[in-house]
């Protein structure tokens, strides 16, 4: 079980960093409108702070559940978001605002 665990930590880090850590600060920087800007980015820096509240409250009563188990649930609940982000988080790079707006339409 130990090195399940060890495996689940940092396939979780590795998640979280390229999905839920960097994703609220980037979305907000490059693709929200101006005019919603403040209140989007109140809602998804709010987001991301309970969801690493979440994971940190929820941590030791699933450890006493299942060391290996936590680890790997949170790095499936990680890598999902990498999926979400790669398949719906449109590509910023070289493109306007509005370019950028028209593809979510």
């Amino acid at each position: 079980m130990g090195i399940l665990s060890l495996i689940g930590v940092v396939a979780f880090v590795i998640s979280f960093s390229l999905g839920m850590g960097a994703i609220p600060w980037l979305i907000m920087a490059e693709i929200l409108p101006v005019s919603i800007k403040g209140l989007a980015g109140s809602v998804a820096v709010l987001t991301n702070w309970l969801t690493s509240f979440a994971i940190t409250m929820s941590a030791n009563l699933l450890l006493d559940w299942s060391p290996g188990g936590t680890f790997t649930m949170y790095a499936a609940v990680a890598a999902f978001t990498v999926a979400f982000v790669t398949l719906w988080v449109p590509e910023t790079k070289g493109r306007t605002l509005e370019e950028i707006q028209s593809s979510f339409r």
